[in-house]
């Protein structure tokens, strides 16, 4: 048995395809991996979450290394979001586990709560400035305390949102963030959310693997379609503006979640 007997083209494909798209828009994988290995695939919707939260993990963290190199993370964003993440991931996994991930229950909470994250992820992409500029004027700058507690809470949701679904770590994650730290630059933001997304998807991964949800061969064959996907999508981002991209992104999402519900 060699190497190629462990990769699916189809699945390499996608990848690719995923890759692209993520290298032009910045968006995790997580909102157009899982739907599009459901609805195409067919792949059951707990071990797509499952294995796209290894995926995720894995392409997250070349992500970290170039940041950590850059020094573009800030740690104590990382540690807060950690310290609300990890105990909700944990509790997640747990209710995940008596629900039993492969049953209809649990399918059909996975489905829904992927649903409404693409359906607010859409709508912050599009919307993204509106909501800030309108949670600026009516919040403005919060105290330290006041911030370090909504920050853990943000942590605590995303966790939530990514141990059922794998979405809500990007889009959804660095809008929180601009709006909880307004003062700390754009890029520090980014690093520091997808630093955090490193722990965050291990963790929820290991625990879809530990309860059956993790497919090798599946992930194998998109992390090969993946890496140069993201190269080439990264090399045309900067030839498409970048409220164009986020358009079409946010309509396929739209167009995702309603296939999901419908």
């Amino acid at each position: 048995m060699n190497f190629l007997d462990f990769i699916n083209p189809a699945y390499s494909l996608a990848g690719f395809a995923v890759g692209v798209l993520v290298g032009m828009t910045g968006v995790g994988g997580g909102s157009l991996m899982t739907p599009l290995l459901i609805m195409t695939f067919g792949i059951h919707p707990a071990t797509a979450v499952g294995t796209d939260l290894f995926f995720a993990a894995a392409t997250k963290t070349g992500g970290t290394l170039f940041h950590g190199f850059a020094r573009t993370i800030d740690w104590r964003v990382v540690l807060r979001l950690a310290m609300g993440s990890v105990p909700a991931t944990i509790v997640t996994l747990f209710v995940l586990y008596l629900l039993d991930i492969k049953g209809t229950a649990a399918q059909g909470l996975i489905t829904g709560v992927l649903s409404i994250a693409l359906f607010t992820t859409a709508l912050v992409l599009i919307f993204h400035k509106k909501i800030l500029k309108i949670y600026g004027d009516w919040v403005g700058e919060l105290p330290p305390e006041r911030t370090v507690k909504l920050t853990v809470i943000v942590g605590a949701v995303l966790g939530v949102l990514v141990s059922i679904s794998s979405v809500g770590a990007g889009a959804l994650g660095v809008t929180a963030l601009i709006a909880l730290y307004p003062r700390l630059p754009l890029v520090r933001i980014v690093g520091s959310d997808i630093a955090h997304a490193v722990p965050l998807t291990l963790l929820a991964g290991t625990g879809h693997w530990l309860l059956g949800s993790v497919d090798g061969t599946l992930l194998g064959s998109l992390l090969l379609g993946s890496i140069p996907g993201i190269f080439l999508g990264s090399y045309i981002a900067g030839r498409i503006p970048e409220n164009i991209l986020r358009r079409i992104l946010a309509v396929t999402l739209l167009l995702v979640a309603l296939g999901l519900v419908f």
